[in-house]
């Protein structure tokens, strides 16, 4: 009970401090109304409430989980920090197939449909991203193609 309670201090303490840093964001006079201001604001409230839900109403008994599953989760967070890292030097479809494929491994350990998952993950993602949401990202490091 007390976990639970500390960690949801932990989280409000860590929405503040993600509303503090949005706030600090310049915005042009022709920012969308939801733009890079408004949406991290709305997150970090969101984030400061199930903290404060933890805070006052913790679960009776909360079950930790196993070793294995704490191995997991470092191993995911882990891949998540070196996906972070490699996105700028590799483009987005080499470490988001890698990265998909793993955490698709750690969801159901089956190889070959780990395999798939992450170029197929990868590809229709940087289409959607790309093409019908319009952002800028880069599929393959910028050298490869000239």
């Amino acid at each position: 009970m007390a976990s639970d309670r500390i960690f949801g201090v932990v989280v409000v303490l860590g929405a503040l401090a993600y509303i503090a840093g949005a706030l600090q964001t310049q915005t042009s006079f022709m920012a969308d109304p939801v733009g890079p201001k408004t949406f991290p604001i709305m997150i970090g409230a969101v984030a400061g409430l199930c903290g404060l839900f933890m805070v006052f109403k913790p679960d009776e008994e909360p079950e930790w989980p196993d070793l294995r599953a704490a191995f997991a989760l470092l191993i995911s967070v882990l891949v998540l920090i070196g996906y972070a890292y490699a996105l700028k030097p590799l483009g987005f479809i080499i470490p988001t197939a890698i990265a998909a494929a793993i955490l698709s491994y750690q969801i159901s350990p089956r190889i070959g449909f780990a395999a798939l998952t992450g170029p197929g993950l990868a590809v229709g993602l940087f289409v959607l991203f790309k093409f019908i949401l319009g952002l800028g990202l880069v599929a393959f490091p910028k050298g490869w193609f000239g």
